[in-house]
């Protein structure tokens, strides 16, 4: 008999647009002739599973749903919601305690990643070199002339927990800072203002089956726009270079660095890692526990780039999930 699998998607924050995305990416690349795929959707006012053509209401209690009265329940949950609840480890505990596998990471490292100032600083301590930052809290006071004397400008303004760039700001200028911070605490309740790094831009999917963490051929992302912004990431503003043009020994450093990373922070599933290589040196900025699967995503690109079959890796990690639910 077939597993039943959930790609749940949705969530509360202003990704969820890139997350249907994501979902429809996972849809098509999943083993239909293993698992039987059903898409469900989480948001504040419901929570539903599409099934031929309808929306049913999920069932908290044990994450299932009703249809023709018949009552289907879950073997598996992939999670590709981008931001909380499902990016942050909130619906990760939700799953724990339903005893039900899932394909992203657990609470502490969903939410330890979900927190870039905190997640940094945590990798700083291992010896990952990361951008020079400051965390401001909401309703705090800040001075700017204090921020731009300690970071220098340019400096970027982004949510502290959230995701595809949006409500960042590259600011060059004094003037712009406290219009970029309260853009970023609509988004947020913490903001990080992070010292520019020039450099080359590269990112790193990695992910973990029975045979052991495996690391993906880097992207090199080359835009023309102040930054690799939501417009950058979504809408084509962007060259995309599979395998980035670097060094076979840089290529290895970074492959090293991600493989530890993943460790560290105690992920699993699939984990992409962004880094600007600046003056030969390989500099973190952020770890992403849920990355994109759309048409567009790096993820997709790097699984081809290895002539390697997303199908595959995706039933891979639902199996090592298995195993590890059921050991022998």
């Amino acid at each position: 008999m077939k597993k039943n699998i959930a790609i749940v998607w949705g969530g509360y924050s202003s990704e969820k647009e890139v997350s249907e995305k994501s979902a429809a990416g996972i849809y098509s690349f999943m083993d239909k002739e293993k698992y039987e795929v059903y898409k469900v959707k989480i948001d504040k006012e419901s929570w539903s599973a599409e099934y031929r053509n309808n929306a049913y209401p999920i069932d908290k209690n044990d994450f299932s749903f009703t249809a023709d009265g018949r009552k289907i329940t879950f073997d598996f949950a992939y999670i590709t919601i981008h931001g909380t609840p499902g990016e942050d480890g909130t619906l990760q505990g939700y799953f724990d305690m339903l005893r039900l596998p899932y394909s992203n990471s657990g609470v502490l490292a969903s939410a330890l990643t979900f927190n870039k100032f905190i997640c940094n600083h945590f990798l700083k301590s291992f010896g990952i070199k990361v951008p020079q930052s400051i965390l401001l809290k909401k309703d705090s006071s800040f001075n700017p002339n204090e921020i731009v004397s300690r970071l220098g400008l340019p400096v970027f303004v982004k949510p502290n927990a959230g995701g595809s760039s949006f409500a960042t700001t590259k600011v060059k200028e004094t003037s712009q800072l406290e219009k970029a911070v309260f853009d970023a605490f609509r988004e947020s309740s913490e903001v990080i203002i992070e010292r520019f790094v020039a450099g080359t831009e590269v990112t790193c999917g990695c992910y973990k089956t029975r045979q052991g963490i495996h690391v993906l051929p880097l992207t090199e992302v080359v835009t023309h726009n102040e930054f690799f912004d939501y417009e950058a990431k979504y809408n084509g503003q962007v060259e995309e270079i599979t395998p980035a043009r670097i060094s076979d020994e840089m290529t290895t450093k970074i492959w090293e660095e991600t493989i530890s990373i993943y460790d560290w922070v105690g992920a699993k599933g699939i984990i992409r890692a962004d880094y600007i290589i600046s003056n030969e040196t390989p500099v973190l900025l952020e770890v992403n526990t849920t990355p994109g699967m759309t048409a567009t995503s790096f993820i997709p690109q790097q699984v081809a780039a290895a002539n390697l079959s997303l199908t595959h890796i995706l039933s891979e990690i639902i199996e090592f999930e298995f195993s590890k639910a059921n050991p022998l």
